[in-house]
């Protein structure tokens, strides 16, 4: 595993300044009921957050863009998650880490011009069958636009996760150390 910089962890509206952001953990609105990030900010590897700079000028092309509800999450948080919910297939065991403590995944959906988001199948942090990518039980508008997420992640070298219609890992993430650093820290780290 290759070694990097902690602070290779960049704000990602400091990369991308078109996306919008809906970081849940910096709320009660998510599967925990309550606030476990100290500032709704997200944060991702330099490589990773320039991926999705591309894709949100892709999509500002067609009239679109991207809502991000998360990046990078600390290993101490990861922890909260699993005790929460020990379910692999929503949330990585700590024992190995997610890419999300590796900031090489990012939750994402699209939203129009005016920033409203797209019929998406569920609402982020949705645990059923419905959040999957090959549920099609759905209004055809509501396929599209996961398929549209979907392809242009993939395009911009992000591999989607089964389970999740807003999940996207980076193809190169697991080249990244597990970390465990607060938002606070890299907030100090970025303005340096």
């Amino acid at each position: 595993m290759k070694q990097s910089d902690p602070y290779d962890l960049v704000d990602v509206q400091a990369v991308c300044p078109g996306v919008q952001l809906d970081v849940r953990y910096a709320t009660s609105r998510n599967f925990l009921g309550k606030a476990v990030y100290d500032r709704p900010k997200c944060f991702l590897r330099r490589k990773v957050a320039l991926k999705l700079d591309a894709v949100q000028k892709r999509l500002q092309k067609i009239g679109l863009g991207l809502k991000v509800f998360d990046g990078y999450r600390p290993l101490s948080i990861q922890k909260q998650f699993w005790e929460a919910m020990p379910d692999p297939r929503y949330i990585a065991s700590p024992d190995r880490g997610s890419k999300h403590n590796r900031g090489a995944a990012v939750d994402v959906s699209l939203v129009d011009q005016e920033g409203i988001e797209l019929k998406m199948p569920t609402d982020f942090d949705d645990f059923s069958l419905k959040a999957h990518r090959d549920y099609e039980r759905l209004p055809k508008e509501v396929i599209f636009n996961r398929m549209l997420l979907e392809n242009v992640m993939v395009e911009s070298g992000f591999i989607p996760v089964e389970s999740e219609w807003w999940h996207f890992d980076d193809e190169e993430g697991e080249t990244y150390p597990l970390e465990d650093i607060s938002f606070a820290d890299l907030d100090k780290g970025n303005s340096r």
